[in-house]
């Protein structure tokens, strides 16, 4: 039962994270992805614009019968998130 949610899930991660690559420009730089998160890194003036990049594409990445709803967070290190 379970598999074609995951399976979903990770298809909608990789579009994500392609897409997220190719906006990203200068901003910043992905470093990895968790699970249903993906981590930048970018300098703290381009925290707002990364934030906001990251909600847009990540919520437009499929339409699907739900609304995708994404959370970020910010902080100086990845134990602060």
């Amino acid at each position: 039962m379970n598999m074609p949610i995951q399976g979903t899930e990770a298809d909608l991660m990789k579009l994500a994270m392609l897409a997220v690559e190719r906006k990203l420009g200068d901003l910043g730089q992905q470093l990895l992805q968790i699970h249903d998160s993906i981590l930048v890194e970018c300098p703290a003036a381009n925290a707002p614009a990364v934030e906001k990049l990251l909600k847009e594409t990540m919520e437009a990445i499929y339409e699907l019968p739900v609304k995708l709803k994404v959370d970020v967070k910010t902080g100086g290190n990845w134990g602060e998130l």
